[in-house]
C-alpha cells in the first residue's frame, strides 16, 4: 500500500509517500511555515510526490494528521486529505498529533509509558497517556499541569510535546508535532476507518464582530428591518 501522509498541525506543511508494504519513505517535502498552510500544502504534496516517483493515481490511502494543533491548519489538512479521498476513490485515515508524538518518544525509550501533552495556553494542557504497549490510557483531553503531572509521576511516563518541560519528568522532544512519516506509519497501521476530522479539544476563541451583521430586509418594502410593515407613520387613507 502507498499512502500519502499530511501534516498542517502544528508550524510545519509537511507530506509524505509511504510505502507500507516494503516499510520505506519514498518521497517527503517539509516546509517550517507556521502560518499560510492553505496556499502552500498543494505544491508540497505535488512536491512529495514527483520525490516518490509517484503520481495521484498510485496512491492507496491519505493519511492525515487531525490534532489537536492550530484551528486553521487542521481544517486544511484535513478538508485536503477528505477531498483527496473522495477524488482518488481511497480511504482517507486520520492519526492525532498526541499519539505520532507519542509513538515516536517510545521509540526513543522503549518500555516505558508516554504522556504527550500541548501546551494550550490558559493554564491548559492538551494530554493523552499511553501505556508501555502504547495503549490510550487517558484522553485525548484538556487537563490542568498538576494533573498532567501527576498523571506522569503515577505512570512513571516519558513526556513528550511542548508541555514537556514543564513537567517534572524523563523529557522526549518538546515539539509541536511528529515527524510526517510518523504519521505515514501509524496510518498504515491503523487501516481504514471513519472519516477523519480535526480534534478540537477547547472551542475557538474567535466571535463575530457585530459590525459585519447585516440587518434583515423585509420581503415585502425590501428594507431593512425584521420583516414587518414598514408603512409611514400617520392616517391610512
Amino acid at each position: 500500500m502507498k499512502l500519502l501522509a499530511i501534516d498542517c498541525a502544528a508550524n510545519l506543511c509537511a507530506a509524505c509517500v509511504h510505502d507500507a508494504d516494503a516499510g520505506i519513505e519514498l518521497g517527503r517535502q517539509v516546509l517550517d511555515l507556521g502560518k499560510g498552510h492553505a496556499e502552500h500544502l498543494m505544491a508540497v504534496i505535488e512536491a512529495a510526490l514527483k520525490a516518490g516517483g509517484i503520481g495521484y493515481q498510485g496512491l492507496d490511502a491519505v493519511a492525515v494528521s487531525i490534532g489537536p494543533g492550530s484551528f486553521t491548519g487542521l481544517r486544511v489538512g484535513v478538508s485536503t486529505a477528505r477531498g483527496l479521498a473522495l477524488a482518488l476513490k481511497i480511504p482517507a485515515i486520520g492519526v492525532t498529533t498526541l499519539e505520532a508524538l507519542a509513538a515516536e518518544a517510545a521509540n526513543a525509550f522503549p518500555g516505558r509509558a508516554v504522556l504527550a501533552a500541548l501546551d494550550a495556553g490558559r493554564e491548559e494542557l492538551h494530554a493523552a497517556l499511553f501505556d508501555e504497549a502504547l495503549i490510550l490510557t487517558y484522553g485525548p483531553g484538556v487537563a490542568t499541569l498538576s494533573q498532567a503531572t501527576r498523571m506522569a509521576v503515577d505512570a512513571k511516563a516519558v513526556l513528550t510535546g511542548t508541555a514537556a518541560p514543564l513537567i517534572a519528568a524523563d523529557t522526549g522532544p518538546a515539539v509541536a508535532t511528529a515527524d510526517i512519516a510518523t504519521y505515514a506509519r501509524l496510518a498504515a497501521a491503523k487501516g481504514p476507518g471513519a472519516k477523519p476530522k480535526p480534534l478540537y479539544l477547547r472551542g475557538t476563541d474567535a466571535k463575530p464582530q457585530a459590525g459585519f451583521i447585516l440587518p434583515r430586509r423585509s420581503h415585502e418594502s425590501g428594507k431593512p428591518g425584521s420583516g414587518e410593515d414598514h408603512a409611514p407613520k400617520g392616517k391610512k387613507s
